[in-house]
This record gives C-alpha cells, sequence and structure tokens, in this order.
C-alpha cells in the first residue's frame, strides 16, 4: 500500500512538473493571398518539443494580411491588409480555436506593412503612403476610424526605391513613453512623444536621426533595458547599433550583416534579439537567403557576428523565436514554408532540425500562449 501511494505521489509530482512547462503554443501566422491558394490568418497547434504543427483554424478570403499584433490579454488580433491604394487595417477575436471577423477600418495611406497595438491603439506603418495611422479600440476590440495621421515628406538617394517616404515600422520604447518610426526612403528614424489619450495630438514630434545615405533603414529590435537599438537597413544590409534615452538617438557602432565579399542582391529583412540580449539575428532575402548570428558585448551593446547560414527557403521575410526562444521559425514568402531551426542559447548558433511547415506566402509569426 505504501509503495503503490509513493508511486503515486511521485506521478503526481512529475505531472506537476510537466504542467508548469508547457510546450504547447498557438502559432499565427499571416500570409499574402496574391501568389498562391490562402485563406489570410492561419492558427497552428505549435509543440516545441517534437516540432510539430496541427492546424486549428483559418480565416476565409481576407485579402493579403502580411503583418499581424495579438493584444495582451490574447483575444484580439490585428492585421494589416495590403491592396495599394485601398489597404485596410483588420480586427478579428482569436477564442481558442476560432478567429472571427469584428470589423476593418481604411489604412489611412497605401500599402500598410507593420502594425502594433496597446491597450488603447492600434498603430500602423504605410510603406507606399509614407505615413503613420493610429486608430483607437472600442470596448469590443474593433477599430475606429483613425484619430491621427503623420504623413512623411521628401525623398532618398536611391532614386528606383526611395522616390518618396517609405514607413516600414513602429516600435514603442520601452518605458512606453515614444514611438520609433523607421522610414525607408528618407534614411531617418523618427521619435515621437506618445500619448495613448491625446487624440489628434497622439503622436508628437520629438527627433528625425539621420542614417547613411541610401541605407534603407527596416526593421529594429531594442535591448531588454531600451537604451540600445539595433537598426537593419534593407537596400545595404548595414546594422546599426544606437543609444536610446530621453527620446534621443545617438551613434554607438555601424557595421554590417553581410560577408565584406558578398556579392548579389541585397534585401536585408528581419531582425530580432533574445529575450536575455546576448545574441541578435538577422536575415537576408535576396541573393543570400540567409540568418546571421551576432554576439552582443553586454558592456557596450556592440556586436560582433559569429555566423551566417542558409534559412533553407527562399524569401525570408520574417523569423521569430519559440516561447522559449529554444528554436527559431523562419517564414520563406516565395518557397511557402516556415523552416524550423534549434537554438543553442549558450553559443547562439542554430542548427537546422529538418521540420517544416508547408504554407501558401507565410510573411509574418507570432506565438500565442493557449
Amino acid at each position: 500500500m505504501k509503495r503503490t501511494l509513493l508511486a503515486a505521489l511521485v506521478g503526481l509530482s512529475s505531472f506537476g512538473s510537466f504542467a508548469q512547462q508547457p510546450h504547447h503554443y498557438d502559432l499565427v501566422v499571416g500570409t499574402y493571398t496574391n501568389a498562391c491558394a490562402s485563406e489570410g490568418i492561419y492558427v497552428f497547434d505549435f509543440d516545441t518539443q517534437n516540432f510539430e504543427a496541427k492546424l486549428k483554424s483559418h480565416t476565409q478570403k481576407v485579402q493579403n494580411p502580411s503583418y499581424l499584433t495579438v493584444s495582451a490579454d490574447k483575444k484580439r488580433i490585428y492585421a494589416t491588409n495590403e491592396n495599394g491604394a485601398e489597404s485596410y487595417v483588420s480586427a478579428f477575436s482569436l477564442d481558442n480555436t476560432q478567429i472571427k471577423f469584428l470589423n476593418k477600418v481604411a489604412a489611412e495611406g497605401a500599402d500598410p506593412c507593420h502594425i502594433i497595438n496597446d491597450e488603447k491603439n492600434v498603430i500602423v506603418a504605410n510603406y507606399t503612403g509614407g505615413s503613420i495611422a493610429v486608430f483607437e479600440k472600442t470596448k469590443t476590440g474593433k477599430l475606429k476610424t483613425a484619430k491621427q495621421i503623420v504623413r512623411h515628406k521628401g525623398k532618398g538617394h536611391n532614386p528606383k526605391r526611395q522616390e518618396s517616404a517609405h514607413v516600414h515600422m513602429v516600435h514603442f520604447s520601452q518605458d512606453h513613453q515614444y514611438l520609433l518610426v523607421n522610414d525607408l526612403g528618407l534614411d531617418k528614424i523618427y521619435v515621437y512623444r506618445y500619448n495613448p489619450d491625446g487624440g489628434t495630438q497622439t503622436l508628437t514630434f520629438a527627433q528625425a536621426y539621420d542614417l547613411k545615405a541610401g541605407s534603407g533603414p527596416r526593421h529594429l529590435a531594442m535591448s531588454p533595458d531600451g537604451k540600445t537599438i539595433y537598426l537593419l537597413q534593407e537596400l545595404d544590409g548595414s546594422l546599426s547599433v544606437l543609444h536610446f534615452e530621453n527620446g534621443q538617438l545617438s551613434l554607438v557602432q555601424e557595421t554590417n550583416m553581410l560577408a565584406a565579399d558578398f556579392s548579389g542582391e541585397i534585401s536585408a529583412a528581419d531582425i530580432h534579439l533574445s529575450a536575455d540580449g546576448r545574441y541578435l539575428y538577422a536575415t537576408n532575402r535576396g541573393a543570400g537567403n540567409s540568418i546571421a548570428t551576432f554576439k552582443v558585448n553586454p558592456a557596450n551593446g556592440q556586436i560582433t557576428k559569429i555566423n551566417e547560414q542558409k534559412t533553407g527557403g527562399n524569401w525570408p521575410r520574417n523569423f521569430t523565436f519559440s516561447p522559449d526562444e529554444n528554436l527559431i521559425l523562419v517564414a520563406h514568402q516565395y518557397s511557402n514554408d516556415i523552416i524550423i531551426f534549434k537554438r543553442d542559447k549558450e553559443t547562439g548558433l542554430l542548427e537546422p532540425t529538418n521540420k517544416k511547415i508547408e504554407l501558401c506566402s507565410p510573411v509574418c509569426l507570432v506565438f500565442v500562449e493557449q
């Protein structure tokens, strides 16, 4: 009897330990729908232990929900819907296995390509439109029409790619007091003060930081303390390390994600920093189809490249860490797959798992706790 009771207690203890370490998460994927057979947004049950993904649900005939953001309570998804001058922004509810359409509003700028949200607002970067649009949320999660639109003016060094302003990313500062905005067309990072209840003055100008002419700032990552910015530039592969404090940016280091002898098309895409701030990763599409790994110096935030490898697909648009950061998943827009890599937390290096998720034109990956 004692042995039986002991075995039962051991079993309960093991179960409790297992229950505290969940390995199933929802993987929410945004896609392009105009290149192949896609219904829009997909939700998979993803197992971080065996790297298996099982489809749970998807939207129906949602146009080009290319970039997504999920609310803090995990109950809402907001998406950019790229369609030229007729682009819009849409809201959905997320309830376990179902995605339900709530509403959509005009993006107030052509081809929105990035989106973020907080408790009060959804903020969108309109690429071709060269604008930032701020949308207030209703209590039910729907979107109101834009309460503020900020339009950038001018042109950059590259006549083919920088003929006008091209806002490519919006990002809250760590203290939520500022919004950082990358403008690929103007080779600038704009800093705006952020007041979530400010109405038509939700965003007010603080700084425009000039970058190397023709570099094309695309995406950025922020250190855990919010004081170091890692900026990836699409047109030449530049990687800038910047100090950020009191709404002001200053240069710390200028390097490049590509090898010195790299030749061919450059199209740097995405950048992310590990949660512990020790390793930085950046992707290049173009001729590279690669992901580079950098080690971060904890003393000054500067980076040293330690590896670059192929991503195993064509046109790595976006990538993300698994919640435990033991994996990195890379979405390939043109080869229609999501390639899964193991990640060594101590060395930062990646190892192919030979596992992938096949899906039409995946371009944005977001993990959500179940």
